[in-house]
């Protein structure tokens, strides 16, 4: 069973937060599938993790560049890690139907957004229901926080 965490961003843009999670997981040499909803998603995060100033160079790839074993990110509407990952990154987004194979999920929303943050309240319970035991993670002053309750 993944450890699954749930990332509520009040703070930080959706593409610099992923950079910086995504730049984490580079460093635990772990490879990432990020789950898009859509290919303008995938193309929308795809030039914002090019250009963000705020993390390190985050090698990654999409069906577009092809080459999917050798990157350590990649950016789909598809649910199979073809690279090798074992983080799984979903965004705004329901998620592949299975997450066999994968160790953590990030399940990573904005929090403005009253119907993401329904959609993810629902994915929450499902989580539970599935006998996962999800966290739930803030941005707080000094970066993420762990929240109960």
């Amino acid at each position: 069973m993944p450890e699954v965490g749930f990332y509520y961003l009040s703070r930080t843009p959706m593409p610099h937060a992923l950079s910086l999670l995504l730049g984490r997981t580079l460093q635990a040499g772990e490879r990432a599938l990020v789950f898009c909803q859509d290919e303008a998603q995938v193309e929308a995060l795809d030039a914002a993790l090019w250009l963000d100033d705020g993390a390190d160079w985050l090698p990654h790839g999409r069906a577009a560049s092809g080459h999917a074993r050798d990157q350590p990110i990649w950016l789909s509407t598809a649910g199979e890690a073809v690279n090798g990952a074992r983080f799984l990154f979903l965004v705004n987004s329901v998620g592949p139907m299975s997450l066999t194979g994968f160790t953590r999920v990030f399940d990573v929303f904005d929090g403005a957004l009253e119907t993401i943050v329904t959609a993810a309240r629902i994915r929450w319970q499902q989580a539970v229901q599935a006998g996962l035991a999800p966290s739930y993670w803030q941005e707080g002053l000094r970066g993420w926080e762990r929240k109960t309750g």
